[in-house]
């Protein structure tokens, strides 16, 4: 009986210690360079609508059901989505907009897992006629998550994805 309760207490112990060494936030993001001047490349990326021309998810399920709401390229417009299992379901909502500076939207996932995170598109000028876009989402690791967090890289898992959108958002932009 002792030993089932010192393997008992070694293992909260244990889940103790990963919760405190966990990584407790994320900021994952990705940039490229746009041979367009910034007020026509920010134009462009506040649209939700726009980012089914470019985003690497909606390429992984073009039958992914779609909705949108409120005034797009404004803050408060929302756009949902619900897809096979290499996108989920959630959605994401413009929450700020500084002209020809960043766009900030916070990201909803219901399916697979519950989450949020706080996405940004960022533009600056990189030259006189060409744009730097930085695009990428942060959040917190929640428990346990966060513990699960000590075993996968969040930059592995969607950094390529980034630069996959981007190098698709640079080819309609140029073209």
């Amino acid at each position: 009986m002792t030993t089932i309760i010192y393997i008992l207490v070694g293992l909260v112990l244990l889940i103790l210690l990963l919760a405190i060494i966990a990584p407790k936030n994320y900021d994952v993001n990705r940039e490229i360079v746009i041979n367009q001047p910034v007020p026509k490349v920010f134009d462009y990326l506040k649209y939700l609508k726009n980012q089914d021309n470019w985003s690497p998810w909606a390429k992984k399920d073009p039958n992914m059901k779609k909705e949108f709401s409120g005034t797009d390229g404004t803050v408060g417009a929302i756009s949902k989505w619900d897809g096979n299992k290499d996108v989920g379901m959630g959605e994401q909502e413009i929450t700020r907009l500084v002209d020809n500076e960043v766009i900030e939207s916070q990201l909803r996932f219901f399916k697979p897992w519950k989450s949020q995170s706080d996405a940004y598109m960022r533009v600056a000028e990189s030259g006189s006629e060409s744009t730097k876009v930085t695009w990428g989402f942060s959040g917190k690791n929640k428990f346990p998550m966060s513990i699960m967090m000590l075993f996968m890289n969040m930059d592995k898992m969607v950094g390529k994805d980034f630069e996959e959108g981007l190098s698709s958002l640079k080819s309609v932009m140029e073209n």
